[in-house]
């Protein structure tokens, strides 16, 4: 493949001198990404289509490559049943998971991210295709029995390896959820229930962005202005939640928020749905089912874990909201009442004034160029890694600005690639997020399939005279994501099916908030954090205000976050018998301090309850993993290379391959309890005295 050719290890410097600036020359990474991609004007290169796939230089090769790895998973299905069992069932079983997520996973991507209509409705109609697959796969009772002629066989499984048996635990785990080991009429109601959740799933995804209106004539004329309007209709789509503007706040909370009969009943009968499913296949509630193989384990763990936060930051949440509620009436004495729509807005009031948080001061130290030579220092220093630039053939890549990274390890060479979807575009999506296209496996060749990822973010794109410069916020986010790509690349699992971050979703977020930490850590940020004019180095003061300053309002944030996580638990609980409305009241007042408003539906903008069902609490958990291992291994020396390769080896080398909270015993050296976790969170919120005696001595 194309992806697989030589290293550039230098960008071209007169790509780099469009961008006026008085520093020392950009290092090949940094140059890449502070100036605009010189695409090469080369009539006679081959179009070697997107990612390097031959097929993918016209929308429809998508048709041919699914319909090859349809043909592919036959024969493999094949090979599987009539293979006796042992080390080549995994491995065969693997081999297909494999064929169907590299096309899968990359028309995931496509499908959301190509600017061309036609590649996206290709790359849909091939998520569909293959989809139908799966359904059929998880549901091929043949196939089953060959996996589980291999479980029942103890001789056979006490030869295997760890993570071999792993593997063959979590693809009958597969089997079981999708009601393989039902009889043939219970196992048809399951496949239904799932064709079922399919398009309950989408509809409410899709209702769950959409804006709500109002007739024009029901708003005062002097807040239109804030509002799309047409000829009849004010159409709110969010809750304008940095305006100071009191009205237009409460205005916008309570028309994004009113109730929508349709979606609400959506809503239900998914829940519904998603417990029938749970029950049908053996398990007390989808909750049960979503946390089996996490960290947490049950519900029960979950509830526990986060009333033990909400009872350790009680007094702090009082405490934040009395802040907020004191500054609302010294700005709006006539409208002093604290409301759930005032909460964003006067928590960054109360940051803003405290320590002076303004990003346009930061922004000029965060160009783009110097954060990824910031981040190829890091992972140098902790893993021997370097980000090397390559510039893309044709037709490999679905955007002018999309940049690609190799990553190089010293001894072990080529890991993978990242590609890096970073700018601004109409009709990009507006999210950051983080793509598997590739997963990496052993081949029967004995090499290794190398790891393909996405980096999607919405950063503006560089001007003539200045390269795009982050905002502090911009800046943890893109340290966020290449967390999950370096955890996609340091591994080196030998299946796919648990490559990277295809782990419990509650350890999956562990890298990429401890990424955060080493964001806002003066000795790592001081490495590369320059003025991209002057060459001035990010004053230490400014780090340490910018870190305090998260911690105000910090426990009502939190707050926050368990009263969803516990929304989306009870929602995916046992049958309450009442409303979804009747239980967000009651959760709102036990894990929440600000008031439930009437007419109002929070749960119909919830839409991570389907990517994230029964699993929002994994934010929390994972944040306070995070924690722990910064501050018991990374505080005293972030740049520690015998710590960094300790973290890979114990956390991000094994992907799915060991059970979750071994893997968190293994880096701390001890076994975590849920106290541990919740006194991990509240200590991550206590001030920080030398920040507070430095500013007043400044």
């Amino acid at each position: 493949m194309s992806s697989c050719k030589r290293l550039l290890s230098v960008l071209r410097h007169r790509g780099a001198s469009s961008v006026i600036r008085k520093v020392a020359t950009w290092s090949p990474v940094g140059a890449a990404f502070n100036a605009k991609q010189q695409r090469r004007l080369d009539l006679f290169e081959k179009n070697v289509g997107l990612f390097g796939v031959p097929e993918l230089s016209s929308p429809d090769g998508f048709a041919v490559v699914q319909d090859r790895a349809l043909r592919e998973t036959e024969q493999l299905v094949e090979q599987a049943c009539r293979s006796p069992p042992g080390a080549i069932t995994v491995k065969t079983f693997d081999q297909l998971s494999d064929t169907l997520c590299k096309v899968a996973d990359l028309a995931d991507f496509v499908k959301v991210a190509h600017p061309d209509p036609a590649y996206r409705e290709a790359a849909e109609k091939t998520c569909i295709n293959i989809g139908t697959m799966v359904e059929k796969l998880n549901t091929n009772v043949e196939l089953c029995g060959s996996l589980k002629n291999l479980l029942d066989n103890k001789d056979v499984m006490n030869s295997l390896d760890p993570e071999t048996r792993r593997v063959a635990e979590l693809f009958m785990f597969d089997f079981e959820i999708s009601g393989i080991h039902l009889n043939e009429k219970k196992r048809k109601e399951a496949v239904n229930l799932n064709v079922k959740l399919l398009d309950l799933n989408n509809d409410f995804l899709v209702g769950s962005h959409m804006p709500n209106k109002i007739e024009r004539n029901a708003l005062p004329s002097h807040i239109q202005h804030h509002f799309f309007k047409d000829s009849q209709y004010i159409h709110v789509s969010g809750f304008h939640a940095d305006t100071s503007d009191d009205l237009v706040r409460e205005v916008a909370y309570k028309i994004f928020l009113y109730p929508n009969t349709q979606l609400m009943n959506t809503l239900e009968e998914l829940l519904v749905c998603r417990h029938e499913l749970a029950k049908l296949v053996g398990y007390d509630s989808y909750a049960h089912r979503a946390l089996k193989g996490t960290m947490a384990k049950s519900p029960e763990t979950v509830m526990n874990f986060l009333q033990l936060l909400t009872d350790k930051l009680s007094d702090r949440s009082a405490q934040d909201f009395s802040m907020m509620k004191d500054m609302k009436t010294k700005l709006n004495p006539r409208n002093a009442d604290l409301m759930p729509w005032d909460h964003p807005y006067f928590s960054g009031v109360l940051r803003a004034e405290r320590f002076n948080i303004e990003p346009s001061l930061y922004s000029p130290f965060f160009s783009l160029g110097a954060c990824m030579e910031g981040l190829n220092s890091l992972f140098t220093e902790l893993f021997g890694v370097s980000l090397m630039a390559e510039h893309p053939s044709a037709g490999e890549v679905w955007n002018d600005d999309v940049r690609k990274l190799a990553v190089v390890h010293e001894t072990e060479g080529l890991l993978g690639y990242i590609y890096c979807d970073f700018f601004q575009r109409p009709e990009k999506p507006h999210q950051d997020c983080h793509f598997t296209i590739r997963g990496g496996r052993e081949l029967s060749s004995g090499q290794y399939q190398l790891p393909v990822v996405v980096l999607m973010l919405s950063l503006p794109q560089p001007s003539k005279s200045a390269p795009t410069l982050l905002t502090p916020g911009m800046l943890e986010n893109l340290f966020h994501e290449m967390g999950h790509a370096m955890h996609s690349m340091l591994g080196r699992t030998r299946y796919q099916h648990i490559t990277g971050t295809r782990c419990s979703t509650d350890f999956a977020e562990v890298p990429s908030i401890l990424m955060e930490y080493f964001a806002t850590d003066y000795r790592v940020v001081n490495q590369f954090a320059r003025h991209y004019q002057t060459g001035q180095p990010l004053p230490k003061n400014m780090v340490n205000r910018l870190c305090e300053s998260k911690k105000v309002c910090g426990a009502a944030d939190t707050q926050l976050q368990v009263f969803y996580a516990a929304l989306d638990q009870v929602y995916h609980g046992a049958p309450q018998n009442r409303s979804t409305t009747d239980i967000l009241k009651e959760l709102q007042q036990k894990f929440y301090g600000l008031p439930y408003i009437p007419n109002t539906a929070w749960q119909l903008r919830f839409s991570h309850l389907i990517g994230y069902g029964a699993k929002y609490y994994s934010y929390l958990m994972s944040r306070a993993v995070a924690s722990m291992v910064w501050n018991q291994c990374f505080i005293g020396d972030p740049l520690n290379r015998e710590m960094g390769e300790r973290y890979r080896r114990e956390m991000l080398a094994h992907g799915g391959g060991k059970e979750p909270r071994h893997m968190v015993e293994g880096m701390l050296q001890k076994s975590p309890s849920i106290e541990d976790f919740v006194d991990a969170l509240v200590s991550d919120l206590n001030p920080d005295f030398e920040t507070f005696i430095m500013d007043s001595e400044s």
